[in-house]
């Protein structure tokens, strides 16, 4: 699988590999240090992605569509970057079960004890109330939301998606579920998995630009939420060994810088580089 790059709903497989991969967080962390010496650190609430690129040389095709992208030839909006090395497409927060924000249910059946103890406590889940069908849900949102209707995905593209903190937890669920939705955030189906001892592994549908995934409780309570993973591919075996690995997020990207040698004539272009920064709603 190589890497695609696009906007939700025109994903493009870019199969060289890239010459050189940064993907650091920015910690944009100051340090402030006293006449007398000692030093403190400022570190800001939000530390966004940043990606920079490069590659050596790339067909004609991949280039134009990079191109059209850098300049906002086609839509202003932002992209995304489906990255084959991303373990946990969800953010650090929504992958151990922490903090205010990543998730959705209605309102008046689920409480989210989230955040008020501070953005590093585990939070809990309390369901007070099922829905008239006997059951209520709770869905993993993306950050870009209500822009994006969820993870950007592609037609074909396999995902993996569990709980296994909740699962421990021993809570009351009955089915694993992943929402599709087409780039016009319009619902187009959903993959249902009733057995929620083991990780749903589901492929996109045609014309799915976004998955959601979620859980449905039958019954009410409280428990911890706890670690959950959504990852490319299948990898349901590596889940039920016992890894658990940490959320290093699929978030919109701004292209910021976009470069390219012109072809030597055999139809390649040499020296493509392209940075990118996570862009918030």
């Amino acid at each position: 699988m190589g890497m695609w790059i696009g906007r939700p709903g025109s994903l493009r497989e870019i199969t060289d590999g890239a010459a050189s991969f940064d993907r650091s967080p920015d910690l944009a962390v100051v340090e402030f240090r006293s006449l007398a010496g000692g030093v403190t650190t400022w570190a800001p609430p939000v530390r966004p992605r940043r990606l920079k690129l490069a590659w050596d040389a790339m067909q004609r095709d991949d280039v134009m569509h990079l191109d059209r992208l850098a300049r906002r030839l086609d839509a202003p909006g932002p992209v995304a970057v489906l990255d084959p090395l991303t373990r946990n497409l969800f953010t650090g927060s929504q992958a151990a079960g922490r903090g205010a924000d990543g998730w959705a249910w209605v309102p008046g059946e689920i409480v989210l004890h989230a955040g008020q103890a501070g953005p590093y406590v585990p939070n809990s889940v309390s369901v007070e109330k099922l829905g008239t069908s006997g059951g209520t849900e709770l869905y993993w949102s993306h950050g870009y939301g209500p822009m994006w209707a969820g993870h950007p995905v592609t037609p074909n593209l396999v995902v993996t998606w569990w709980v296994p903190g909740l699962h421990a937890a021993g809570a009351a669920l009955d089915a694993l579920k992943i929402h599709w939705h087409n780039a016009a955030n319009e619902y187009l189906s959903v993959t249902t998995q009733t057995d929620v001892s083991r990780p749903v592994v589901a492929t996109a549908p045609a014309g799915a630009a976004y998955c959601t995934p979620s859980v449905r409780f039958k019954a009410t309570g409280m428990w911890l939420m706890g670690e959950s993973v959504l990852a490319l591919g299948d990898v349901a075996a590596e889940l039920l060994s016992g890894q658990r690995p940490s959320g290093e997020g699929c978030p919109a990207y701004s292209i910021t810088k976009y470069s390219h040698a012109p072809s030597d004539g055999d139809g390649a272009f040499r020296d493509i580089g392209l940075e990118l920064v996570e862009v918030t709603a």
